[in-house]
């Protein structure tokens, strides 16, 4: 069981919180942005919840802030990047408002090595603290303000759960609703379990309680959260409570509809798959990474099944609702991978048709196996197979739209695109657009695909 912030703990920064306050009365502005993953909006979310505690209020320019965060993420090169360049901007802000106060956190200041690189490169960045401490933000942010120190707090942990922190939600409509953290699988190109701790479950009556409370908001779409979601409950030795969980919050009273991220493979049972199909407000959408078609790639990944099991998971699915839409991660040009092996991930692409899919090239992760592995392969080549993957990708998704056409589907209005068409998402999470007044907005209408393209539905409204 994992370790539980107290009580006694949560008061304490609570009090601080109103310290802060005091401190710096009700007209602080910050600004906040989340990269990476739905976890870390999630974190950002009661990051956002605690800032607002304090007195501060949000604006979307950081140029106008009085207090400005990155929440970081770790899982790819390029988002460390992305987060590097954006921290060397903020350094003229603080030129022109010395009073600025500038904060990093979230999984990337949780490596040592960036840690370092940070402290030294970037003086100017005043608060750091690590992906085991969010709740402890009041405090930190009261000892910079009354020691006008540089303040770092990122402790190696298996990792803590905090339950009762405040929230700022970012969307009217869909809730996050995290049901553990952190990760036992220790793939060896990922750096989570190195960031973000060991797997944990939240105790079922907190996210059951929880569940009722966004339904009761209003809310119209609950995504439950976790690195592996369907492992949920393993750490109390119960077997199967994912599929328990899902069937409880199904019976809440409301009209309402749930998805979950990230299942992996290993974990999705068939009971799971039977779970989903008797429960009428989960969405007929399964988000089941593969990561690679070959056997020889996966066991060098650490993935725990095969080819032959990945099948057969989504194969039984397809014969429980022959309506699902299967979408997945992959990464080309893992260490030592061959154009032949590869052409196995191309392979079970097109035996799958997933509905679509988040293609990355590998990226070596300080601290990782997979970091280690001699790596032959030339930028150019992993290049090559990336457009190779793209292409045969968008095949599959557009062969696949087109058997939508003419169908109805059951869709929350989410708000307008750009074009000024009205967008929702369908049952299997794939975007449709079509006309409607502003009054549908925030509910469920039946729309009739006209026009199926490659990524998105274009349709009209139906009345049933």
């Amino acid at each position: 069981m994992a370790e539980k912030v107290s009580i006694n703990e949560l008061n304490i920064q609570f009090d601080y919180a109103t310290k802060v306050r005091e401190l710096l009365g009700n007209d602080k502005k910050a600004f906040t942005h989340t990269y990476g993953c739905q976890g870390n909006v999630a974190d950002g979310e009661h990051i956002n919840g605690l800032l607002q505690m304090m007195g501060y209020t949000f604006v979307t320019d950081p140029s106008k802030a009085d207090f400005i965060l990155f929440n970081t993420c770790a899982v790819r090169e390029n988002a460390e990047n992305r987060v590097f360049g954006n921290v060397g901007l903020l350094k003229k802000f603080k030129e022109i408002n010395s009073d600025l106060i500038i904060c990093l956190c979230g999984c990337m200041v949780q490596q040592e090595h960036v840690l370092k690189h940070i402290k030294k490169s970037y003086p100017y960045v005043d608060i750091i603290f690590g992906t085991h401490v969010l709740h402890t933000l009041p405090e930190l942010i009261y000892n910079h303000l009354t020691s006008g120190k540089r303040v770092f707090s990122t402790p190696s942990s298996d990792g803590i759960i905090a339950e009762g922190l405040p929230i700022k939600r970012t969307n009217k409509l869909k809730a996050f609703l995290p049901i553990s953290y952190g990760c036992n699988n220790f793939c060896t190109y990922c750096v989570v379990p190195l960031v973000r701790g060991r797997e944990r479950s939240r105790a079922y009556e907190d996210i059951l309680k929880e569940a009722k409370e966004i339904v009761a908001a209003g809310y119209k779409e609950i995504m439950l959260l976790g690195q592996n979601v369907n492992s949920y409950g393993n750490d109390f030795g119960e077997e199967n409570l994912f599929s328990k969980l899902l069937k409880e919050i199904n019976a809440i009273s409301g009209d309402f509809i749930i998805r979950f991220m990230t299942s992996h493979p290993k974990d999705c049972s068939k009971s799971l798959i039977d779970t989903i199909a008797e429960c009428e407000k989960v969405e007929r959408h399964l988000h089941l990474p593969f990561q690679s078609g070959n056997d020889r790639i996966l066991s060098a990944m650490n993935r725990h099944y095969d080819r032959a099991h990945y099948l057969e998971i989504v194969n039984y699915a397809k014969e429980k609702m022959p309506d699902i839409a299967i979408t997945s991660d992959v990464i080309v040009g893992f260490p030592g991978e061959t154009y032949e092996e590869f052409l196995d991930t191309i392979k079970l692409i097109r035996e799958v048709k997933f509905s679509s899919l988040y293609m990355f090239i590998f990226s070596p992760r300080e601290g990782t196996k997979a970091a280690l592995m001699k790596n032959p392969i030339s930028d150019k080549e992993k290049s090559a197979w990336f457009s190779e993957l793209q292409k045969a990708q968008e095949e599959v998704a557009y062969e696949r739209s087109q058997k939508m056409k003419g169908k109805v589907y059951r869709a929350l209005v989410e708000g307008r695109n750009k074009s000024g068409k009205l967008f929702g998402r369908t049952s299997q999470n794939i975007m449709i657009d079509f006309d409607g007044d502003d009054e549908l907005i925030g509910t469920f209408q039946n729309v009739k695909v006209e026009e199926p393209l490659t990524w998105i539905l274009k349709g009209t409204l139906f009345n049933i």
